[in-house]
């Protein structure tokens, strides 16, 4: 049975490893393969609001943060940031995480959530945020630059959060 909850300092150890396999395929974020442990900790642990992971049977399989996309008159919206363990993948991890991240921000006070930076390569998570009620707002021409597929486009997606 999988379960979220907020990270602590000491679940970084075992998020690493997830973090390190993402960005080292170079293939769905936008964070340099060569992402060190301590800048990632800063990234995923410290600069966020929040961070919580997905847990099955005492083992981390996915993680996700919560932050403001934008201060001042933008602070209502937040953004989020997934990541799964390659061995749990195509198990409903991501949807699971999306949707407790949708319940929190309502609870932290945010009434939207924008990705601002989706590859168009990375259709499996496209269709999983559009299934998800997120809209393709915005459209950034070949500014990702895939390991594989060369210069594709990057999405921005949106969705306003209270009915």
């Amino acid at each position: 049975m999988m379960t979220i909850r907020q990270a602590t300092k000491q679940d970084f150890e075992k998020i690493w490893p997830i973090f390190h396999e993402i960005t080292v395929a170079n293939d769905t974020y936008a964070y340099p393969a060569d992402t060190s442990k301590q800048d990632a900790m800063t990234l995923w642990m410290a600069y966020p609001r929040k961070t919580y992971v997905a847990e099955e049977d005492g083992k981390i399989i996915g993680t996700y943060y919560i932050k403001t996309n934008h201060a001042g008159p933008g602070e209502h919206v937040c953004n989020c940031g997934y990541m799964v363990a390659s061995q749990a993948r195509s198990r409903g991890v991501a949807t699971a995480m999306c949707l407790h991240s949708q319940k929190m921000a309502v609870q932290m006070g945010y009434k939207a959530m924008q990705f601002n930076f989706v590859a168009a390569s990375n259709a499996k998570a496209v269709r999983l945020w559009q299934r998800l009620g997120f809209e393709i707002v915005g459209r950034l021409p070949k500014a990702f630059n895939h390991p594989a597929q060369g210069y594709v486009d990057a999405f921005v997606m949106y969705k306003w959060l209270e009915n």
